[in-house]
Formats: C-alpha cells, structure tokens, sequence
C-alpha cells in the first residue's frame, strides 16, 4: 500500500506536485492510525481499511481533497452533519470537496486540510 502510494507519487507529473507531497505529510502527521494507498488514481487516506479522504488531481491544474463515506451514498446522509468551520468544504451530497486552486492557497490551507480530514475520518470510520 504504502509502495503504491510512493510509487504514484514519483511518477505523479502534476503543477502542484510538491504541495499533494506536502498535503500528504500533513495528513498522515495528525493521527498515526491514518493509513494510505492510491484509490481513483490518487492518493487516498482512512483508517481500518475504510477510504475517507481521497485526492483528484486529474484533470486541471488544482487539487480537490474528497471527503466521503465509502463508494455509495448511505442511507443516514440526509441527516449526518458535519462541522465545518473554515468554510473550505463545499457540499455535494454526502461527499464534501476541498478545492485548492493555487500553490499559495494549498500551502496556506495545509494544516487546516489536514486537521479536517483526520476529524472526517475519525467520525465516519
């Protein structure tokens, strides 16, 4: 898993290559149960085997973190809440897409992207 993920990467031909690396880091630091792989040809995060947090990188120029509870949408969506107080995440159904248009805004959104994926994966695992 972690091979995939290192292996993506070092072939990943990308304009904000060196902040998905950062973004990676940032994510894996705030909870050491955190684990990876490569899901939708991207990096993805989660823990006991469960995906929450995956990357879409292609196509564009940007990165969106995806935020979500498995591949189809649960029955409880309608009701489950989620806090957001940055206001990074827009809503599309039960999935939630942080949008990083610029090296400058994913180096300032980094730590904060990273603590909301680990509160996300911590209420959906």
């Amino acid at each position: 898993m972690a091979e995939n993920v290192d292996r993506y990467l070092a072939e990943l031909e990308h304009p904000l290559r060196a902040q998905v690396v950062a973004l990676r880091a940032a994510i894996l630091a705030v909870d050491p149960r955190i684990t990876k792989d490569v899901k939708w040809n991207a990096p993805s995060f989660g823990r006991a085997g469960e995906h929450r947090v995956t990357f879409r990188l292609h196509p564009g120029r940007r990165i969106q973190v995806i935020l979500h509870r498995g591949a189809a949408v649960r029955a409880d969506a309608a009701t489950f809440v989620f806090d957001d107080p940055t206001g990074l995440i827009e809503w599309r159904g039960d999935r939630g897409i942080i949008a990083l248009s610029t090296a400058s805004e994913a180096d300032r959104h980094t730590q904060v992207v990273a603590d909301l994926a680990q509160r996300w994966i911590t209420a959906t695992t």
